[in-house]
């Protein structure tokens, strides 16, 4: 994990690049953080040459370093372009392979999953891509495991994100993965974006209108949220929506793209794991109080999602943890 702004994260801009993705990777990585009484990662762009034309020539991006600079990142961001068809510069691609050989984590935001597969760093492996190019990207690279019905996709050491938006639901899981909930939820309070959007991109994708459209499950998500100790089930939801379960499964389904037990699930999780940084270290009750039910149950999720037991995300992520910032006002 990295500790302090000892790990290095190095962008890769090329021609034609997404001006948008490259302020996520800006907003999320390289700002200040004075409010957690510390800097979180060591940013810094480079491009393959003295000067990078933004996509559709909106502005040139000069003076950034040469791609020596992505030598040294510890995460890797690959450049992402409209024009998915033009191959990238062989030297990116060198580069893309060389941080991939010495184990460096890489990253790809919307068509960046392009400069990924052109490398040849995803066959075998899960990956995403923007709905839009989805045909495009399976019929080229036919290895890589596309998975399309998700918002980013955590393959270990490569991530990938489905859209220009969902570089930001990326960019925040990464701060999660390195620095916990807590440190992840005050970026994501900065920015004012939600620290986990739930759902996936077939929320995105055009179809027609129905005649009636489904009420939204805002009201019940957030009435949900507030009382996630309570012993809450699917069949609890589907009365409070007023709907049979078969109805809320097909909302959750269309609106959310998960199922109302794998969402509870994760929010319960989240607020485990934000129990945990906390301090707190019974885990009866961090399993009580997030709704969970027993340590073991806990026990079990904490491995699975995040690959840590809970004693071990409490010694990482926890108060006494080196460099935790001091605890944010609710």
């Amino acid at each position: 994990m990295p500790q302090g702004s000892s790990h290095r994260v190095v962008v890769i801009v090329d021609e034609n690049s997404n001006p948008f993705e490259l302020g996520c990777a800006t907003e999320v990585f390289g700002l200040r953080r004075p409010e957690l009484g510390r800097e979180l990662y060591d940013f810094g762009l480079c491009s393959p040459g003295p000067e990078t034309l933004m996509r559709d020539g909106f502005f040139t991006l000069a003076k950034v370093a040469g791609l020596e600079a992505a030598e040294s990142a510890d995460t890797l961001i690959v450049p992402n372009r409209p024009d998915v068809e033009v191959p990238r510069r062989p030297e990116v691609l060198d580069s893309v392979r060389r941080a991939h050989a010495r184990g460096a984590r890489l990253v790809g935001f919307c068509s960046g999953a392009f400069t990924l597969a052109e490398a040849g760093v995803l066959d075998g492996r899960r990956a995403t891509a923007h709905w839009q190019w989805a045909d495009r990207f399976r019929e080229r690279f036919p290895a890589v495991r596309l998975q399309e019905d998700v918002l980013f996709v955590d393959d270990g050491q490569i991530l990938t994100a489905a859209g220009s938006a969902a570089a930001l639901d990326l960019g925040l899981h990464i701060v999660r993965r390195d620095h916990g909930a807590e440190v992840a939820d005050a970026v994501s309070r900065r920015l004012v974006f939600a620290a986990h959007r739930a759902g996936g991109q077939r929320q995105f994708v055009r179809r027609p209108m129905p005649a009636i459209p489904d009420e939204s499950l805002g009201p019940l998500l957030v009435w949900a949220e507030e009382r996630l100790e309570a012993p809450l089930g699917v069949a609890d939801l589907a009365a409070r929506a007023a709907v049979s379960t078969a109805t809320l499964h097909r909302r959750f389904r269309a609106q959310l793209g998960t199922t109302p037990l794998a969402w509870l699930t994760r929010q319960r999780l989240a607020l485990a794991c934000r129990l945990l940084e906390r301090g707190e270290s019974r885990l009866e009750v961090v399993a009580r109080r997030s709704g969970l039910g027993t340590a073991t149950h806990l026990r079990a999720l904490m491995r699975r999602e995040t690959g840590l037991s809970p004693s071990e995300y409490r010694r990482r992520f926890g108060p006494a943890a080196p460099g935790s910032p001091p605890s944010a006002p609710e």
